[in-house]
């Protein structure tokens, strides 16, 4: 920990003037972003008393190395810059808005020819329109059966699509009439859009128009005597009632806004927010945020409406109306900037009386309820970790706790597709935004570039050499530019130059001293290495001929064991993906007339040799560039006539698609 006064900056050198503020730590990375109306002042309340700072406000300034600054003019410039560093630099001291849970939504690809409803989860997609967030998955696909009956749009994924659309016949919902079947051509891109459509005007809410137009259709088919049809409507008005009643209405006028409210306590906050369309609840969301300084709950609400109605996210997901409990410091500020990216004016608004204030009463409740749970969780949680990174630092003698601990795995199949992972802990916690795959061509062992597939190391493959190549090519970064920097091309940040307090490897002594030496090579002697064997969970450290063995109850093995398994986990998943799609290519090699980009083609047509084999002359022309003298070159290459052999994964006994 560094002494504040040892980066102080001189007094009158900190302009009074607003703008925005960043702290760094030793190594170069950002780890808080702030804004101020004075900046002198701001800046001067770090550098007082440190015993009479906010727990998490200590802790982060005597982590902090230097301090920098950025004057702007205007508070809406503030708030702009602040929140694009937040985002760009994720600061790990920042109040930042992590789902306690990733909520789904029910999403509609309008990009497409053929719009597809599915249940989707992560960031939003341009051209993708969302219904919710909903708070389980069970609920959008309840929701999909009911309404797939009137609105019969097709729900396959797009390798479903096109299987069927080839077979010539449509899946098990064409034939129960909950799919219009567009891969087949029973209804027109034309049609299916218009279909798509009425699905997406009742889930906005606009359910009287349609439900009037199947009274009439089903009063028609009565009339007609077309008795079956009017049973079969009348059927699919109970289910569209079904969804509505699903939905209770909560704001008798219809109103279109979003309700937010938070619980906290001195380190962290809970926000729960409703997502009201049409006077109903369509979604609710949650989030646990850390609390580095003393905020109020004014200031958290600033923070949400700055971080979540980001500039990425579709316009359509900023309400005209947002339900909060306290206005933020800067409403008009935070207000300007929620209408420049709707498009149109936003309000944020404290609800006084009536239905508004009873549903943010209820959200409320929802808030504390979720921050009460997460508690208990975090409680043993909090402990286990700390618990398991100080067994870590005495057991190995490190001078800090190994607060980023990074592992690599080697994966591959008697030498083939030689793959290797690396995965990366925070506090205990992965980092999947750091996880990196490498690809292993060739190695550098004694100074000589060797092939990892042909080395060998008694009967196995020379995994040793892997190590030291992926060792060399993660921290070759981190020797070009040590504190991070940013990207010429890009202009993000660098975090993977990050460097651990701990680097693991899995595997025994040869693994972990290739890994040291290729560190000693760099030149690099500050980050301690150690290895796990798997057969009795030992740890090697380099230069010790005898294991280190932890207690197999104590919560660092635990915490070593799952990162390990994690690393050894990303390693298989990406080698299967590897194999599968090396299978397919190395399979077409050498036929006359086909390069790389028409492999590229057959292989996101067809997905695999064995629809190949059985694909006709014609539908092997339907793919770009493929004609039909090439066709028939792939066929006659496929077609040797002989049995395909049944080839076994030596690692996970499972056979293996060679067709």
């Amino acid at each position: 920990m560094a002494d504040p006064a040892s980066y102080r900056p001189a007094a009158g050198t900190i302009p009074d003037q607003p703008g925005v503020y960043r702290f760094y730590d030793k190594a170069g990375r950002v780890i808080y972003v702030g804004k101020a109306k004075s900046l002198r002042s701001r800046l001067s309340s770090y550098f007082q008393d440190i015993t009479a700072l906010h727990t998490r406000t200590r802790q982060m300034v005597m982590t902090g190395a230097r301090v920098d600054w950025t004057v702007v003019t205007t508070e809406v410039e503030a708030l702009q810059l602040e929140y694009s560093w937040i985002k760009e630099f994720d600061p790990r001291f920042n109040v930042r808005y992590r789902d306690d849970k990733s909520y789904p939504s029910l999403a509609v690809t309008l990009n497409e020819e053929f719009p597809r409803l599915q249940v989707m989860r992560g960031p939003k997609k341009k051209g993708v329109r969302y219904f919710g967030p909903y708070a389980h998955a069970w609920a959008i696909r309840e929701t999909l059966d009911l309404l797939t009956r009137v609105f019969p749009a097709r729900t396959c994924s797009n390798g479903v699509f096109r299987r069927h659309g080839q077979m010539g016949r449509p899946c098990l919902l064409g034939y129960l009439d909950k799919c219009s079947a567009p891969c087949i051509g029973r209804v027109t891109a034309e049609e299916h859009r218009a279909i798509v459509d009425d699905f997406c005007e009742f889930m906005a809410g606009k359910t009287d128009r349609i439900e009037a137009r199947l009274r009439r259709q089903m009063q028609e088919a009565s009339k007609n005597l077309e008795f079956e049809r009017a049973a079969r409507i009348r059927d699919d008005l109970a289910a569209l009632t079904k969804v509505t009643e699903k939905n209770a209405v909560v704001l008798p006028d219809g109103t279109d806004c979003d309700v937010v409210a938070f619980a906290q306590d001195d380190l962290e906050a809970a926000v729960q927010v409703f997502y009201v369309r049409g006077g109903r609840v369509r979604g609710r969301r949650g989030w646990v945020v850390d609390k580095v300084e003393e905020v109020t709950t004014a200031q958290l609400v600033e923070q949400y409406l700055l971080q979540v109605y980001d500039s990425d996210e579709p316009a359509t997901t900023i309400p005209r109306t947002i339900l909060v409990p306290e206005l933020p410091p800067d409403a008009d500020a935070v207000a300007k900037r929620l209408s420049e990216l709707r498009g149109s004016q936003v309000s944020i608004a404290v609800p006084r009386r009536g239905a508004k204030k009873d549903l943010l009463q209820t959200v409320q409740r929802n808030a504390q309820e979720a921050f009460t749970q997460h508690r208990l969780k975090r409680a043993s949680d909090l402990t286990a970790r700390s618990q398991a990174l100080g067994e870590l630092q005495e057991a190995l003698a490190l001078n800090d706790a190994p607060l980023r601990i990074e592992c690599v795995d080697v994966s591959h199949v008697q030498g083939t597709n030689v793959v290797a992972s690396l995965v990366v802990f925070e506090d205990g916690l992965p980092k999947k935004s750091d996880y990196r795959r490498f690809s292993i061509r060739g190695a550098m062992r004694g100074g000589e570039s060797i092939d990892v597939h042909q080395a060998r190391a008694g009967e196995g493959v020379d995994d040793t050499a892997a190590i030291a190549e992926v060792v060399t090519r993660r921290f070759k970064r981190h020797l070009v530019d040590p504190v991070g920097g940013t990207d010429e091309q890009t202009g993000r940040p660098r975090r993977f130059a990050y460097p651990p307090n701990l680097f693991i490897v899995d595997g025994g002594s040869p693994q972990v001293a290739a890994a040291s030496d290729a560190l000693t090579e760099l030149g690099i002697t500050d980050i301690a290495v150690i290895g796990i064997a798997k057969r009795l969970e030992e740890i090697w450290v380099p230069g010790e001929s005898e294991p280190y063995i932890l207690p197999r109850t104590s919560e660092a093995m635990y915490l070593v064991q799952r990162i390990r398994d994690e690393a050894h986990r990303f390693a298989i998943a990406f080698h299967r993906q590897k194999r599968g799609k090396a299978m397919l290519t190395s399979t077409l090699d050498g036929i006359p007339g086909l390069g790389e980009a028409k492999r590229k083609a057959l292989l996101a047509s067809f997905g695999s040799v064995r629809s190949l084999r059985q694909a006709s002359v014609e539908a092997l022309t339907a793919v770009p560039g493929i004609g039909p003298a090439t066709a028939r070159s792939i066929l006659d290459a496929l077609d040797d006539g002989t049995e395909q052999p049944v080839a076994v994964d030596p690692t996970t006994g499972e056979v293996l698609d060679t067709q």
